[in-house]
C-alpha cells in the first residue's frame, strides 16, 4: 500500500468528520465552522470565556465570536458577565445544551466508533497516542 503523506490523510479526515457532522447535526441547528466542537467544550467546562475557547480551540477570535453567536442563538448557551471582569463573559450551557448533550455525545461516539471501525483495541489506543504525539508537534510548527 503506497504510504500518504501524514498531512494529506489527516487533511482527508477532517474533511469526512465535518460531512458527517453537519449532516447528523442539521436537524439541532449545529453547522459547520467548528460549533460542535465550541459546544462540547462549554458543556465539559461551564464558566469558560470566549479567550479561553479560542485559546484552547486554536480557532482565530472572529470564528469563536460567530460560533458562540450562533450557539447563544439557538439557544444551546448563555452569557454571564464575569464577576471578576464586567468586560468578559462566562459561557453556560442552557437546559437545552444539557438536554441535548447525550444525543450529541451519541453522535459523536457513532463516529468514533466508525472510524475504528477496521481498527483493533490495541490499534485504536496506539493511533490516538500517536495523533496526540503529531497535535504536540503541530503546535510547534
Amino acid at each position: 500500500m503506497k504510504k500518504e503523506p501524514i498531512g494529506k490523510l489527516i487533511s482527508n479526515l477532517q474533511r469526512q468528520n465535518q460531512k458527517y457532522l453537519a449532516r447528523e447535526l442539521a436537524p439541532y441547528g449545529i453547522g459547520g465552522g467548528g460549533q460542535h466542537s465550541f459546544l462540547k467544550l462549554i458543556l465539559g467546562h461551564p464558566g469558560i470565556t470566549q479567550d479561553q475557547m479560542t485559546n484552547e480551540m486554536k480557532f482565530d477570535k472572529a470564528t469563536t465570536a460567530r460560533s458562540v453567536k450562533h450557539l447563544e442563538h439557538l439557544g444551546y448557551i448563555e452569557r454571564r458577565t464575569d464577576p471578576k471582569d464586567r468586560r468578559s463573559s462566562l459561557l453556560y450551557p442552557t437546559a437545552k445544551s444539557l438536554e441535548f448533550a447525550p444525543v450529541f455525545q451519541a453522535i459523536m461516539d457513532e463516529l468514533n466508533r466508525k472510524l475504528s471501525a477496521n481498527l483493533t483495541e490495541e490499534e485504536a489506543d496506539l493511533l490516538v497516542t500517536l495523533l496526540q504525539k503529531i497535535s504536540i508537534n503541530s503546535g510547534e510548527l
